[in-house]
């Protein structure tokens, strides 16, 4: 038993020299998302640590194997909708992302872990309402 625990530890320690990169890509500001002062708010209480290039990158995404799936989702966020690439899509990919995301607001974002730890990006119903009138607006 102490073996095997002993054999846990060190891979544990080992596994920590596998770092991922937690660099924000520089963007310019110019092709950021414009939204009135509410829903930038929301978006950026509950959405732009996964879905910008402004991501906030805390404690436990440098301990291994956390790192490895909080990088995953921030890679995944930014490629399903980026905001701070957000003028640089088409019309059509806009339209297609705000679709999706008209849907999503109410369904699944933010992600249950990312709630569970960063419990002020909870959405509220007027969080939900707010988002969705800018989202119908812009369709």
């Amino acid at each position: 038993m102490k073996r095997a625990f002993l054999i846990v530890v060190v891979l544990f320690i080992l596994i920590q020299f596998i770092q991922v990169d937690k660099n924000n890509p520089k963007t310019d500001p110019n092709l950021e998302v414009k939204a009135p002062k509410a829903v930038m708010n929301i978006l950026k209480r509950s959405c732009y640590d996964c879905h910008s290039n402004k991501t906030i990158w805390p404690w436990y995404s440098y301990i291994a194997p956390v790192s490895w799936s909080v990088k995953r989702h921030v890679h995944d966020g930014r490629r399903w909708v980026n905001f701070s690439i957000w003028n640089k899509y088409t019309k059509t990919e806009k339209k297609k992302k705000l679709n999706k995301m008209y849907k999503a607001v109410y369904a699944a974002m933010p992600i249950r872990s990312y709630k569970l730890i960063h419990r002020n990006s909870k959405l509220s119903p007027k969080d939900i309402q707010t988002l969705r009138a800018w989202i119908y607006k812009l369709e």
